[in-house]
C-alpha cells in the first residue's frame, strides 16, 4: 500500500505542474490568437485548454487509484487509472476534429475567393513559448510515467507532446503567412489540418491499449511466453493447463492450473506453488496477481 501511495503521490506531482503550465499557455495562446488574428494559435489555445482538462481527468483517477482494496472491490481501483487514459484519449479526439474542421473551413474560404487576415508577430511569438513549454512537459511527465508505470501519466505526456507538434505546425503556418504576405494567409489553416491528423494517430495509440485492457484482453504473446517459460522451468511441475491472465492498470493477473506428483503432501505441492509464483513476480512486479491451482497428475 505504502508503494501505491508513493506511486500516486509522484504522479499527481508531475501533473500539478503540467496542470499550472497548460493553464498558463492557454491564456496566453488563446490572447495571442484573438489579438494576432490567427485561428491556428486560437486553435493550439484550444488544445492547450484540452491539456488542462485531461490534466483533472488524470488528477482525479490517480486519487481513486490510490484507495486501497475493499469488499466491493476486491482487486484494488487500477482500472480508475485506464479509464482516465481512454477519457484523455478521447479528449485528443474531439480537439483534433475541431482543428480540423476549422482549419478545413478557412481552406474552403480562401478557395471561394476570400481573404483572411495575415497573422500577427504575438501569435508567433506565442508559438516558440509553447514548443518550448510543452517539450519539457512532454519529457519530463513522460519520465516520470515510467518511472511509476503509469499509463495514464505516460499518455498525459503524449498529451503535451501532441501540443507540442500543434505549436510547431502553428509556428511554420504563422511563419510562412507573415514572411511570404497576405495571398498566403492560407498557410495558417493548412497548419491547422496538419497538426489535427498528429492529434488523431496519438488519440488512437493512446485508446487501443486502454480498451484493450478495459475488455480484459489477455497479456501479449511475449508476456505468456515468459509464464509458460517460468512454469516449464519449475521440474517438480508435470504440465499445466486453463491458463488465463489479463492487466490490472499497473498489476498482471495470471491464473492457471499446474500437475504435480499425486504422491506429494500439501505441503511440498504449497511450496512448488510458492517458489513459481515469487518468480512471476520477480518478472511482473511484486503487485502482480497470480493465482495456482494445483492438480494431482495421473498418467
Amino acid at each position: 500500500m505504502e508503494k501505491e501511495l508513493m506511486r500516486s503521490q509522484k504522479g499527481k506531482r508531475v501533473t500539478i505542474i503540467g496542470f499550472w503550465g497548460n493553464a498558463i499557455l492557454t491564456v496566453c495562446k488563446i490572447y495571442a490568437g484573438l489579438v494576432g488574428k490567427s485561428g491556428a494559435m486560437l486553435a493550439d489555445g484550444i488544445h492547450s485548454l484540452s491539456d488542462f482538462l485531461t490534466d483533472v481527468v488524470v488528477l482525479v483517477g490517480l486519487k481513486f487509484t490510490e484507495q486501497p482494496e475493499d469488499d466491493c472491490h476486491n482487486y484494488g481501483h487500477d482500472k480508475y487509472e485506464t479509464l482516465a487514459t481512454a477519457i484523455i484519449s478521447l479528449f485528443l479526439a474531439i480537439v483534433g476534429f475541431e482543428i480540423l474542421k476549422s482549419g478545413a473551413s478557412n481552406i474552403i474560404l480562401v478557395i471561394r475567393g476570400g481573404k483572411l487576415p495575415s497573422p500577427g508577430i504575438i501569435a508567433l511569438i506565442a508559438a516558440f513559448i509553447s514548443i518550448g513549454v510543452k517539450e519539457l512537459l512532454y519529457r519530463y511527465t513522460l519520465k516520470i510515467g515510467k518511472e511509476i508505470n503509469s499509463n495514464a501519466v505516460i499518455a498525459n505526456a503524449w498529451h503535451h507532446r501532441s501540443d507540442a507538434f500543434s505549436s510547431i505546425g502553428t509556428l511554420l503556418g504563422i511563419g510562412g503567412a507573415i514572411l511570404l504576405g497576405e495571398k498566403w494567409a492560407i498557410l495558417d489553416p493548412i497548419a491547422s489540418v496538419i497538426v489535427s491528423v498528429f492529434i488523431f494517430k496519438v488519440s488512437f495509440e493512446i485508446l487501443k491499449p486502454a480498451l484493450n485492457e478495459l475488455m480484459e484482453c489477455s497479456l501479449s504473446e511475449e508476456e505468456i511466453i515468459k509464464v509458460i517459460n517460468i512454469i516449464n522451468n519449475c521440474e517438480k511441475v508435470k504440465g499445466y493447463h486453463h491458463l488465463r491472465s489479463r492487466r490490472l492498470g499497473t498489476k498482471v493477473v495470471i491464473e492457471f492450473h499446474i500437475f504435480v506428483e499425486s504422491i506429494l503432501d500439501i505441503k511440498s505441492a504449497h511450496e512448488i506453488a510458492t517458489g513459481i509464483e515469487i518468480e512471476m513476480k520477480k518478472e511482473f512486479g511484486e503487485l502482480s496477481v497470480i493465482t495456482i491451482h494445483i492438480e494431482p497428475f495421473e498418467e
